[in-house]
């Protein structure tokens, strides 16, 4: 459905999601406002989030995180009415909640678990009353028009992600000799070891939720090492799941993967796909979950 839906032609629209945390004690607004690396933190949950719901890095980007007390207001631009229709699955299923509910507690290192309540609006019309028409709220989104241009904190902060996905600068003088060679159980991530294992059920989900459009790229690094991916596999897999969408066609691709290769389809060759293909921050929320300093 998506898929014809793009085929109108250019297509973009305005929502604002309002969140507020329900844990004593986390003011998602307060965090915002007052500190610097508690803003960071609060947009990386929202982006991150954005990056699990709306299939990926492309097709939206934040215009304004603003104070809507006792809410935070994010005002989103949808440039992709298939990015827009996922993201409005994820929020009617529960899935945005309990991405954010995910990344908050990671991120902010909270001791229990983190609930909070959303809103979603586009121009007056509150569109939690419309979540079973889903063509009604796409309609809405498109009819509400952003009125301005990305904020230049937004801007920052978006570096700022872009930075920290980046890595560290290389250091001046080798520092492997000192470290020590790495554990053949173990690979290297931007100067962090983790341990080898078989792709899991969660990393297949992980990788399906974020890698959006770059799913076939994902798919062509790794079918430089796997026969099963060679050839035309990528583009019949295209046409085979173009129904189903991103999410489906990603799913498919790695469980391809997981099958041919079987115990060679190790975490570290996903993760090299993922550095080749530059999408690092993917990466990085998959390493997130067992880093070995």
């Amino acid at each position: 459905m998506a898929d014809k839906t793009v085929d109108r032609g250019p297509w973009t629209g305005c929502a604002v999601m309002f969140l507020q945390s329900l844990c004593p004690g986390v003011n998602l607004l307060s965090l915002f406002k007052d500190r610097e690396q508690g803003k960071f933190i609060v947009f990386k949950v929202i982006k991150l989030t954005l990056i699990d719901s709306a299939g990926g890095l492309g097709g939206y980007e934040i215009l304004k995180v603003h104070d809507a007390d006792p809410f935070l207001g994010v005002e989103v631009k949808f440039e992709d009415v298939a990015a827009c229709q996922q993201f409005l699955e994820s929020y009617s299923s529960g899935a945005v909640r309990q991405s954010l509910s995910q990344h908050a507690c990671r991120l902010l290192t909270l001791p229990q678990e983190f609930t909070v309540e959303t809103q979603l609006k586009a121009s007056t019309h509150i569109l939690d009353l419309y979540l079973d028409k889903l063509e009604l709220c796409l309609q809405h989104i498109h009819l509400s028009q952003p009125e301005r241009l990305r904020d230049e904190e937004i801007e920052h902060l978006e570096e700022q992600l872009r930075t920290q996905a980046r890595g560290p600068a290389p250091q001046p003088t080798p520092i492997t000799q000192e470290e020590g060679p790495v554990p053949s159980h173990c690979f290297k991530f931007q100067n962090k070891v983790f341990e080898d294992r078989m792709l899991t059920a969660g990393d297949v989900q992980s990788f399906s939720n974020g890698v959006g459009r770059q799913w076939k790229h994902v798919g062509r690094a790794l079918g430089k090492s796997c026969r099963a991916l060679k050839g035309l596999a990528i583009d019949n897999l295209a046409y085979e799941y173009e129904r189903e969408g991103l999410y489906e066609q990603a799913y498919q691709l790695l469980s391809r993967f997981i099958q041919a290769e079987g115990r060679a389809a190790k975490l570290s060759r996903l993760v090299k796909a993922l550095e080749d293909c530059k999408l690092t921050s993917l990466a990085e929320n998959i390493l997130e979950l067992q880093p070995r300093e």
